[in-house]
């Protein structure tokens, strides 16, 4: 492959309809909202796991997003930390509130489903044009203050939710693990110096700040008032303020975003020492470079793939430019 593999963001997953859903859980959730639920549209497109996620239309006038799995996936867990974590945030951070959540037991197993406000927004960096980086950028911002100190307790560190992950390039290097394939061909030149980053990651990537952790143009939304909204609250971690927004740099940068005059002009970055920012980039490098030809894991769909090579391929062409490879 000669370049960065395509992913349309808008088209990743593989969802169950509303009506394959157990009974017993749609009416769980009348109760808990209080009221029936009339229309139910199509499932949401985007992301990587197997759960039930649409927008509905309420009996009472009011529309929300649905979102369900049962206790056989990672969905479930998920759905249920989102749940615990949005209602902590502050106001300030635009999360869709949570309304209500609902359970069911069936002869199959245990179900949660969680309700949130809906928004009517659009995913940016489809790809990334100045103005909605600008606007994702404001709100990246805006969401480090706001979350500095963290005002949830008991956070794991970003180090530990990356874990043995950052020791990929070294493992490649030994031997213990085999070259990913289809990458840019210098990268077994470069791959001494990336396993050097990477292992200073976790040492580097500590801070007071509560992260998201996951944000990624799937997981924002601008509504038709230009307020930048983020959704997905499951990964919550500690580390410092600018990663969030630091992860959205390659590729807005292969899109065409000139980000390396980004990190001067933010106050999130302009005080962030360059290895700073190359060791994040090479942790995460590192952990999507992990089991890139290996199927997907229970309940994700092979589109996870394709986005593990695509944020690969650009975090090294963006460490590439930085560090001259």
């Amino acid at each position: 492959m000669s370049r960065a593999p395509d992913v349309d963001y808008s088209a990743t997953s593989l969802r169950p309809a509303w009506d394959s859903l157990p009974a017993d859980l749609h009416e769980s959730l009348a109760v808990a909202l209080g009221t029936e639920i009339a229309e139910v549209a199509a499932p949401v497109s985007s992301g990587f796991t197997g759960g039930f996620a649409a927008r509905a239309q309420l009996a009472d006038g009011r529309r929300v997003f649905i979102k369900a799995a049962p206790d056989s996936t990672h969905a479930y867990g998920a759905y249920q930390r989102e749940a615990e974590v949005v209602p902590q945030l502050p106001k300030t951070v635009r999360a869709p509130a949570i309304l209500t959540t609902a359970h069911a037991t069936t002869q199959a197993g245990d179900w949660f489903a969680v309700v949130s406000e809906w928004i009517d927004g659009r995913m940016p960096g489809t790809p990334w044009t100045a103005d909605d980086f600008q606007l994702v950028t404001a709100a990246c911002e805006a969401m480090a203050e706001a979350l500095r100190p963290s005002p949830l307790d008991g956070l794991t560190s970003f180090g530990e939710l990356v874990g043995t992950d950052v020791a990929v390039p070294a493992q490649i290097l030994a031997g213990e693990l085999a070259m990913p394939i289809g990458f840019q061909p210098w990268l077994p030149r470069v791959l001494p110096e990336l396993a050097e980053l990477a292992a200073a990651g976790p040492e580097i990537l500590v801070g007071d700040t509560a992260m998201h952790s996951d944000l990624r143009p799937d997981n924002l939304l601008i509504d038709p008032h230009g307020t930048c909204w983020t959704v997905d609250w499951n990964w919550l971690t500690l580390g410092p303020r600018w990663v969030d927004w630091a992860g959205l740099l390659p590729i807005a940068q292969h899109q065409g975003i000139d980000t390396f005059a980004a990190i001067k002009r933010s106050p999130l970055t302009t005080d962030v020492p360059d290895e700073h920012l190359d060791a994040f980039m090479a942790v995460i490098a590192a952990y999507m470079l992990k089991n890139t030809d290996a199927p997907p894991p229970p309940g994700c769909t092979p589109a996870l793939r394709e986005h593990q090579r695509f944020y690969a391929w650009t975090y090294l062409d963006w460490l590439a430019v930085r560090r001259g490879w």
